[in-house]
Parts: C-alpha cells; sequence; structure tokens
C-alpha cells in the first residue's frame, strides 16, 4: 500500500524557517521531517510514498535526487563524470514527487495523489506531524468498520510544561502535558478510493467539507493513538523535537538501524476505539 505525504503547504506558522526551505525540510536531528515520517512507515512495511508537493517543491524534488549521494561514500572522475557509490547507506524506498500546484488545499493534493495512485486504498499524512502509531493497528481497525475513512485522533498536548501538584507543593514537572479529553485529528489517514469523490477540486480544503460530509454520512472513523504525537507548527515545536532527539528518547524513533540494516518496530499501546 502507498503512503502519501502531504508536504505542499506554505508554513506560515513558521516562518523563521520555511522562508528559505519549505516545511517537510525542517531538519530535528540533521535530518527533514519528512524523512522521520517515512521512516516511521518503512519500520512497518511501508516504503512507497507519493509526495504531493506544492511551496518550494523544487528543493524536496533536489534533496531526494542527492540523498543518495550525500549518504554515501563517493570516488568521482570529474572528466568522464563518473560517480562511484561506496558504503550505501541510502534508504530502499520508491518515491513519487508529485507536482501538486502551489495554491492547492489539502482536498486537492490528496484528490490529485489518489488519481496517481488508481483505484487503491491509501494511506495519507502530513508532512509535519510525527508518532509512533502502529500503522498496521491503524489498518486492522479500519478493516473492521468496512466504512471509507478512518483518522488517527489525539489528545493536544500542551504549548507549554505543566505542574504535577499536591495542594500547593510542587510534586514534579511535565513536559508538554496532554491538556484534555478531547481529541484532534493527527493525520495518519487510511482512506478508500471512493473517498477522491468527496474532494470537488483544487480549493477544496479536506478537513471541512470532504471529512464534514463523510462524517455525516457515518464514513469517518477514530483510531484512537494514546503514545507520541507532536506537529511541527512552530520554533517551539522544532526546539521540542530537537531536544527529544537529542535526548535519544525520541518515542517517534521506533526504527533501530544495525549491522544488518534491518529494521524493528515496538507497538505502544493504543485503544482503537469507534467513537
Amino acid at each position: 500500500m502507498k503512503v502519501a505525504i502531504l508536504a505542499g503547504g506554505l508554513g506560515t506558522r513558521l516562518q523563521e524557517v520555511t522562508t528559505v526551505k519549505p516545511k517537510p525540510l525542517v531538519e530535528i536531528g540533521g535530518q527533514p521531517v519528512i524523512w522521520h515520517i517515512m521512516k516511521i512507515y518503512a519500520a512497518q512495511g511501508f516504503n512507497e510514498f507519493v509526495v504531493a508537493l506544492g511551496y518550494k517543491g523544487e528543493l524536496i524534488k533536489d534533496y531526494f535526487m542527492r540523498r543518495h549521494y550525500h549518504s554515501s561514500s563517493l570516488t568521482i572522475k570529474p572528466k568522464t563524470g563518473e560517480i562511484k557509490v561506496h558504503n550505501d547507506n541510502c534508504d530502499d524506498w520508491t518515491i513519487h514527487l508529485l507536482d501538486t500546484g502551489a495554491n492547492t488545499q489539502t482536498g486537492g493534493r490528496i484528490k490529485r495523489a489518489a488519481e496517481f495512485i488508481g483505484n487503491e486504498k491509501m494511506m495519507v499524512t502530513y508532512g509535519d506531524g510525527v508518532a509512533d502509531v502502529n500503522v498496521n493497528e491503524l489498518l486492522k481497525f479500519h478493516a473492521t468498520h468496512g466504512k471509507l475513512a478512518t483518522l488517527t485522533a489525539v489528545r493536544p498536548p500542551s504549548r507549554f510544561g505543566g505542574l504535577k501538584l499536591d495542594g500547593t507543593r510542587i510534586v514534579n514537572f511535565e513536559e508538554k502535558p496532554q491538556i484534555s479529553e478531547n481529541r484532534i485529528n493527527a493525520g495518519f489517514f487510511v482512506l478508500e478510493p471512493q473517498v477522491a469523490n468527496y474532494i470537488a477540486d483544487d480549493e477544496t480544503i479536506f478537513e471541512r467539507g470532504p471529512l464534514e460530509s463523510l462524517a455525516k454520512e457515518g464514513q469517518l472513523h477514530a483510531f484512537f493513538h494514546d503514545g507520541f504525537w507532536q506537529c511541527m507548527d512552530t520554533v517551539r515545536d522544532v526546539r521540542f523535537l530537537e531536544e527529544q532527539w537529542a535526548s535519544g528518547k525520541a518515542a517517534w524513533q521506533i526504527w533501530k538501524d544495525d549491522a544488518s540494516n534491518k529494521l524493528s518496530f515496538t507497538p505502544p499501546s493504543n485503544t482503537q476505539v469507534t467513537p
């Protein structure tokens, strides 16, 4: 099954960085966030991606075109242009880089990706959110309800740290605690091909008309994820994710590269609920 990644937005809330690069190329630990997202899926057996490009999409193309060389040792003969690759450490993925228009909305990008993929079920996620979602459990849950769409629902973390109190005594500090029982759309969708029929054109915002219509018709279910999830909307978010990565305990790093280049996945504790 192919994974579509929405990577064309302007990233206006992260303008400190996105004036020079698209948000999916903002780095965490020296690697673009889109690479982290792909690693999450690849660790669970899904390594074919359709990247829906828009704003500064040429830079994303350039990144993937050069990645093979940047991740390996090289011998170069300038006169002939011959390049020999040594110690090839590049990820074994298939990546389709799809131009979907600079001003296209999320729905339009999904529709274009669906048209490219054809009459197949697909997974879709945003190009700026990382999580330790168990994708195979997500797919199993989608199959159990038999409807057209599933989204992953999470409790949003606070933008600030919290205090755990015993009366007036501070017991502990909590970094970005979950703030309520309400859940939000975290991406990590599973969509049947018929969902494209709910999207009119490039100007359609997926989170409005299409998702609202699917919900009203009983065709949209939520996969509850109670593990880690974090979007990257602001500089504060980038710093938080950088700190997590630097600590060596980044919860979304569900992959482990060893000498044989195998990937392993330890699934988080999730509760699959149909609300």
